[in-house]
């Protein structure tokens, strides 16, 4: 917009935000850039570790940066995404980063700047949250999800497809409803096994000294996604809760399946759905196969 600064605001100095910040500073994409965190803390890191050049109330924010990214739990944005286009300038560009979409877009659908707003995942991400665990490389080659583009101006899309290539990315389209669903087996549930699994065994082995003496790599990989941070990841089970459940009740009546099969000792069906599973392999090599 003529008059202003080219500044990138950010709202959640965690480890998306900020690692969007470091990348997006290392391209020399904004002037400026500057951040909001509700905790106050977290936002004086940020400053220190350059994530950002200064904090900004949101009213500030909303109202000087010229691309505005939320990277806060799914929830909260839900929530501010309206109060947030309500004080934004006409030609302010809004994405998100969260992880489910459907409940965000129907609440942008019902306002009047909705074509300023993009609804994005960035598929990327680690256990570490906080500023500190920020790093400029975390997108490098991820995939970002761009839902429900029949909604946003042209020109608004085009200049989030130009960001999200800044950030090393490549992006694929899809319907919002469409994406909860799908992301609800492939990510949700994972998170969700490595915390039940991180629950179970610590409810077992009251003597912790014995989990790490006898955890091997398989464990530490599997559990690994327990260490992701509770305040981001309840909200996300919850926002997406029906295909979540829908997921979760297929998911138990094969732990179930399973289950009756080791108690008959039927090492033959044990090993055949085994190799069954083994063919994972070739969809994450990205290829397709028939089960």
């Amino acid at each position: 917009m003529e008059g202003r600064a080219n500044t990138l605001g950010i709202i959640g100095l965690g480890l998306m935000g900020g690692s969007a910040a470091l990348r997006l500073r290392q391209e020399g994409s904004f002037e400026r850039i500057i951040g909001y965190d509700i905790n106050r803390e977290s936002g004086l890191e940020a400053v220190t570790l350059g994530l950002v050049d200064e904090l900004s109330s949101l009213a500030e924010l909303s109202a000087t940066a010229d691309v505005i990214i939320l990277a806060i739990p799914v929830n909260r944005a839900v929530e501010l995404l309206p109060e947030l286009l309500d004080s934004i300038a006409e030609n302010t560009v809004v994405l998100d980063f969260g992880s489910t979409k459907e409940k965000i877009c129907k609440v942008a659908d019902r306002h009047p700047r909705r074509q300023q707003f993009v609804a994005c995942h960035p598929i990327a991400g680690t256990e570490n949250s906080g500023p500190s665990a920020a790093f400029a490389t975390l997108f490098e080659h991820k995939v970002n999800i761009i839902c429900d583009v029949d909604k946003s101006d042209s020109a608004v899309l085009q200049r989030v497809e130009e960001i999200m290539g800044q950030l090393g990315m490549r992006n694929k389209y899809m319907g919002s409803k469409d994406h909860d669903r799908h992301i609800a087996y492939v990510s949700h549930l994972s998170h969700i096994s490595s915390f039940t699994l991180g629950k179970t065994v610590l409810e077992v082995e009251k003597d912790e000294k014995n989990i790490f003496d006898m955890a091997g790599s398989g464990f530490a990989s599997t559990v690994r996604l327990a260490k992701s941070s509770p305040e981001m990841w309840a909200p996300i089970f919850t926002e997406n809760a029906d295909n979540i459940v829908e997921v979760l009740s297929a998911y138990i009546n094969n732990l179930e399946e399973m289950k009756q099969q080791i108690i008959a000792h039927d090492t033959e069906k044990l090993s055949a759905s085994m190799q069954k599973v083994n063919k994972i392999r070739t969809v994450l090599d990205g290829e397709t196969i028939k089960l």
